[in-house]
């Protein structure tokens, strides 16, 4: 086996002769913007492993201003033979959460600290340093320091937060009071377990803690996963219902409606069901893909409901098959199958003896094979990604909109990903269908159909 290992000074570009590695380690991460300016690391091989160490997304990120987007993802690995029109299955095998510790809640912004959006486009109010390097000073919501004057000028604030620990053995969590918050916050960088070459400030020194003693299962995934958009763009705008915030932009990622829909890749889902044993296909817009990952959270509901969630540090290793002349606009996700709406499960031996009896009972006798496949919508509201999720679906499949709309009411489901704009459409889809479009042997393999 080929294998090695990629830091800032090992890099390749997916256009080189370098010859592709059958396993590749990655460390190293993108400040916040994702595109064809990131240097992409490989190639790998089609049927290759990835494992990247990620960084918490989005309180870290989002406290730090040299940061350009709100998340601190891999940087971008080139697959061989990836083309823009195909697509890329990327198989999660492992996922394990490093942080021992970690804060979220509900945010606000600083108003004067930033340019049209506090995720984008930070400045310093006191010196107008834009993106200012910065230390951390002490503990408290006054932490973040300017490099260049010293004022406080972290663009967000709590309205209410909490801190959580962690124990990733057993699979539950603890949120603590103020004593051990400050304490935590004291070997912040530490509890965080931040990668080397990561470059946030960890959330934990802001020490709020207004929610204590509250137990919490943890159910590990990856908030923004996929491949590398076809214009850069910050990392956490890459969907529609945070990318709407570029549309007419005064900063530098200023962009049309058009522009954004034709760039991004849906990346950015905050799906909770995207985690280990899981499948995600995803487009590929630049040529290599630029697989990319990061923004692990510990644990989360439906809707993301806070706007953010526990994000932490963590590990996962996930393998690749390029999928050739798969066109898609966002990404296809094989769920677990204890993460499927009950509705969309495949049938068992029993279900399905029964189900021929009844079809004999009344002349029916061709009985559909299926399978469960689910598609990412995303729009700037949940009715707009519903309409967009279902109308991927038809375009992906070749079902008639109103046929997909009767299979994900009686054998599927929609639910919500993200509030405001995020959603799975999930139903039964014909395996000759997804036979044809390339997936089928995956959709197989993962629900063990005949």
């Amino acid at each position: 086996m080929s294998t090695t290992t990629a830091h800032s000074d090992v890099q390749a570009n997916a256009q080189t002769s370098r010859p592709p590695v059958t396993q590749l380690r990655v460390e190293s991460y993108t400040n916040g913007i994702l595109g064809p300016s990131q240097t992409m690391l490989g190639p790998l091989a089609d049927g290759g492993t990835l494992i990247a160490g990620t960084p918490p997304g989005c309180w870290g990120p989002m406290i730090t201003p040299a940061f350009q987007g709100g998340h601190e993802v891999t940087q971008p690995v080139a697959i061989e033979g990836a083309e823009v029109g195909d697509a890329v299955a990327l198989k999660i095998q492992r996922m394990r959460v490093t942080s021992h510790a970690t804060s979220s809640g509900v945010m606000q912004f600083v108003e004067g600290r930033y340019h049209g959006d506090p995720f984008v486009a930070k400045f310093c109010s006191s010196c107008g340093t834009e993106h200012p390097a910065s230390h951390v000073e002490g503990i408290g919501a006054e932490a973040i320091r300017c490099d260049h004057c010293g004022a406080e000028v972290s663009a967000f604030r709590f309205r209410h937060g909490y801190i959580i620990v962690l124990d990733q053995e057993n699979g539950v969590s603890l949120t603590v009071n103020q004593e051990v918050g400050n304490r935590l916050a004291g070997k912040a960088s530490a509890m965080s377990a931040l990668p080397e070459l990561a470059a946030q400030h960890s959330i934990l020194s802001l020490a709020r803690a207004d929610m204590p003693g509250l137990a919490a299962h943890m159910r590990p995934f990856l908030g923004n996963i996929g491949t590398t958009p076809a214009r850069d763009l910050p990392d956490s705008h890459n969907c529609a219902d945070f990318g709407q915030y570029l549309v007419g932009a005064p900063h530098r990622f200023g962009m049309t409606t058009e522009e954004l829909h034709s760039a991004k890749t849906d990346g950015h889902m905050d799906t909770n069901s995207v985690r280990e044993g899981c499948i995600v296909i995803c487009p590929v817009k630049v040529p290599g893909a630029g697989v990319y990952l990061g923004d692990m959270h510990a644990q989360q509901g439906n809707g993301e409901i806070a706007g953010h969630a526990t994000d932490v540090s963590g590990e996962t290793e996930l393998t690749v098959e390029v999928i050739k002349r798969l066109s898609l606009e966002g990404p296809i996700l094989l769920q677990n199958l204890e993460d499927l709406p009950p509705m969309a499960r495949p049938m068992s031996a029993e279900q399905r003896r029964k189900v021929v009896e009844l079809g004999a009972r009344y002349g029916q006798h061709d009985i559909e094979e299926n399978g469960p496949v689910t598609f990412i919508g995303s729009g700037v509201n949940l009715n707009e990604a519903t309409e967009n999720g279902l109308r991927r679906a038809a375009a992906v499949t070749g079902l008639s909109y109103e046929e997909v709309l009767n299979r994900a009411t009686i054998a599927g489901s929609i639910e919500i990903s993200r509030l405001p704009g995020t959603v799975r459409v999930t139903l039964l889809c014909p395996l000759p269908i997804l036979d044809r479009i390339g997936i089928g042997h995956l959709v197989r393999e993962k629900y063990q159909l005949a």
